[in-house]
């Protein structure tokens, strides 16, 4: 039987070391000694504190399983020079206590190996998803650029003319607006339109990673490296269209570095001698004041005055009223389809939806919209599903009091009827349901039904 069992141990790719209670060595196995160029004869019936004091290796974990009935860990050095980790586990005998202890050495160079190999895979499975998001990209449909307003109108008529050359852009606006639409539109409108789109966003990187990530390096470069070295974005963007969303927040250093870069399209990956040319067509955004940043030292003004060849400002929502309902009627006409529902919203709140300021712009009606639908069962959006920031008179002039009335001799309850029945005409204006302006003004719908006849407003 010991000999199969012998046989059995050397099926293992790891190290095996087994002792009893006292710490006799009792069975190793072939790859314990090629990991360690101990041999079987000089170590079987030995005590491993012996073996210690003899130079053999440099910790044991032995003791301190049996005392403590726990696995332990440990790294060791071996005869041989080689790092080892040993994994050590009890076995317990019938009274309960540890009768054997089994331990498991593996090669801390094997370890490095197999992380190497899963560093390799991982990037190629960002490589793969890398170019997923590009194929994605170029087949999104962009809808969502609505071009109702006279502005937007004029802002798509320069971006069609703007796409057409290689020119660096820098889109400006506020967060939320929709930069990185434009962006793929521009990339889109373009001659490159067939290569690769690739967006980064300069707030994501940490900043110890930012040139690696953008400009690459080779085998070796630093610790943790892939032994293959890595390209870069601008690489991967080689005839196509890097977009870096949020540029004013690139460190300084980097943005000496991508000056270099716009000026002369050429890169040079971290580690290298070697220079490498690059056609590139950039797309910046930023949603800061660079003018305020070159003021403050924070952002290189050659870098500004580089990207400032085609600048397309995005105005906020709040500045374009024509697009809000269009935009509106889109998102639920596309989250309706996504989740089954049909949804619609009413006149009252289409002009909520008209005064509101919007500052998440864009972004934040789109979620807005997703959120309603999600959480709403009845058909029809009103305003007692709108939250109480959208209702406030500061954001929302749905509260109207009238002008400036002529109060000579008048009494006074003339005058508080003069104000009353113009306030409660220009709700009716606004809003054309009882129920509204009840709900709206927090009292019952009989007063406000009263009232409107009292003044002679209901038709």
């Amino acid at each position: 039987m010991g000999a199969y069992i012998d046989r059995i141990l050397d099926i293992f790719s790891d190290g095996i070391y087994i002792s009893d209670n006292e710490g006799k060595t009792i069975r190793v196995n072939k790859a314990y000694e090629q990991l360690t160029g101990l041999k079987q004869e000089e170590l079987l019936g030995r005590y491993l504190k012996d073996l210690v004091k003899e130079g053999k290796f440099d910790s044991i974990l032995n003791p301190d399983i049996v005392r403590t009935g726990e696995p332990k860990s440990t790294v060791q050095i071996t005869k041989v020079g080689r790092q080892v980790v040993l994994n050590g586990y009890p076995v317990f005998g019938p009274n309960g206590r540890v009768a054997l202890v089994v331990t498991f050495v593996r090669d801390v160079t094997l370890l490095s190996q197999l992380k190497e190999q899963i560093a390799s895979q991982q990037e190629l499975i960002n490589k793969y998803h890398m170019e997923f998001q590009y194929l994605c990209n170029k087949n999104m449909p962009n809808s969502s650029i609505i071009l109702e307003s006279q502005v937007m109108k004029n802002l798509m008529g320069l971006l069609h003319k703007i796409a057409q050359t290689d020119a660096t852009v820098l889109l400006l606006g506020e967060t939320g607006v929709g930069k990185d639409i434009f962006a793929k539109k521009i990339h889109e409108k373009s001659i490159r339109s067939n290569k690769p789109f690739f967006k980064i966003d300069c707030t994501t990187i940490p900043e110890n990673l930012i040139e690696s990530e953008l400009f690459g390096y080779e085998s070796g470069a630093f610790s943790g490296a892939n032994t293959k070295g890595k390209p870069g974005f601008f690489e991967m963007a080689d005839g196509g269209t890097l977009f870096l969303d949020e540029i004013g927040e690139l460190p300084l250093p980097m943005q000496t570095k991508l000056l270099r870069v716009l000026q002369d399209q050429e890169i040079m990956r971290i580690g290298s001698t070697k220079i490498k040319k690059v056609d590139v067509r950039f797309i910046a955004a930023t949603n800061r004041n660079l003018e305020d940043g070159v003021r403050e030292g924070t952002f290189r003004s050659d870098l500004y005055y580089r990207l400032r060849v085609a600048v397309l400002n995005i105005p906020p929502l709040r500045e374009r009223k024509d697009d809000i309902i269009p935009l509106a009627k889109y998102f639920f006409e596309k989250f309706n389809s996504r989740y089954k529902k049909n949804l619609t919203f009413s006149k009252e709140v289409e002009n909520v939806f008209l005064n509101y300021k919007w500052h998440g712009n864009v972004r934040e009606m789109e979620n807005f919209i997703q959120s309603l639908i999600v959480t709403r069962e009845k058909n029809t959006v009103d305003l007692s599903d709108l939250p109480n920031n959208m209702l406030s008179e500061e954001n929302n002039n749905i509260v109207f009091f009238p002008a400036t009335f002529n109060i000579e001799d008048k009494p006074l309850n003339e005058i508080m009827d003069n104000i009353e029945r113009e306030i409660l005409k220009k709700a009716m204006d606004t809003h054309g349901s009882i129920s509204e302006i009840a709900y709206k003004f927090k009292v019952n719908r009989s007063t406000i039904f009263r009232k409107l006849k009292k003044y002679s407003l209901l038709e």
